[in-house]
């Protein structure tokens, strides 16, 4: 029997999210046909609310973004209605953003928040671990509470840890299918590699990220890899899966962007 839930959708503004590749991703994959669905990198999470899997494993190594998922998992109804507390409006912005929690569910409301209302939903950390992105004038937004409780839906048979990815493969199984979204640690189409995001995701990360997919195959499970199309990624990663390149418009702005097409890299053994 072919299994739905509800209509939940992504609740987070994500950088490098996948909103555009869920047309590539229908031709490819039909979600009933797996036992367990694992997103290591589960980021905004565009995909796996799009394949609403049945039973699911997902994580990250961002432990402010595992408490998020936590919180609307079992906390759903406090985690929304401190949410409804707080006042769209860019003093109110910096004061909630300047503020530590002891409490794992107003941790929750304030990053679900800050993320609505900052500049391009993008996540970032100073050198001490504290989130700087500044407010993004997003005052006519309106959050989507009904939202958040189809998304406690869909978390009920859903597993969610905080660890580094390798340490998922002690979850993977036989028939299991596993969509890989890491950071990338290299521009898309250009020559050289960029720095800033040596530290979220390195190129020995990447290295890491091959073997494991070795391992994943071992076990007999499926994965579908997203990348930047650049040559070292390809050299990489190159194991004899299928591998192709779908162009996508950026759309992550800001001072010196250069918006136009970007080719990604998807590598998989369907």
């Amino acid at each position: 029997m072919e299994y739905k839930i509800e209509k939940a959708k992504p609740f987070l503004r994500w950088a490098g999210g996948k909103r555009w590749f869920l047309k590539e991703l229908d031709k490819l994959v039909d979600i009933n046909k797996y036992n367990t669905y694992h997103e290591p990198f589960i980021g905004g999470g565009s995909v796996f609310f799009h394949l609403k899997p049945r039973k699911a494993v997902i994580s990250d190594s961002n432990p402010e973004l595992i408490n998020v998922y936590n919180q609307l998992k079992y906390n759903v109804e406090e985690t929304v209605s401190t949410l409804k507390n707080y006042e769209k409006s860019e003093e109110f912005y910096y004061k909630i953003r300047s503020q530590v929690f002891s409490s794992k569910i107003e941790e929750a409301a304030k990053f679900i928040f800050l993320n609505q209302l900052s500049f391009n939903g993008i996540y970032r950390v100073n050198s001490r671990g504290e989130y700087n992105v500044p407010y993004g004038r997003r005052n006519s937004f309106n959050f989507d509470f009904d939202n958040l409780f189809e998304v406690n839906k869909l978390l009920e048979n859903t597993e969610i840890i905080k660890q580094d990815f390798e340490d998922t493969l002690q979850k993977v199984k036989e028939d299991d299918f596993i969509f890989l979204d890491p950071p990338y640690t290299v521009t898309h189409n250009q020559n050289g590699f960029i720095h800033y995001n040596q530290k979220l995701f390195s190129l020995e990360d990447q290295y890491r990220l091959s073997d494991y997919i070795k391992q994943i195959k071992v076990r007999g499970a499926f994965y579908i890899l997203t990348n930047a199309a650049h040559q070292v990624v390809k050299e990489i990663f190159s194991n004899g899966d299928r591998m192709y390149e779908v162009d996508r418009a950026s759309i992550i702005g800001g001072k010196n962007a250069k918006r136009g097409k970007y080719s990604e890299l998807i590598l998989t053994n369907l």
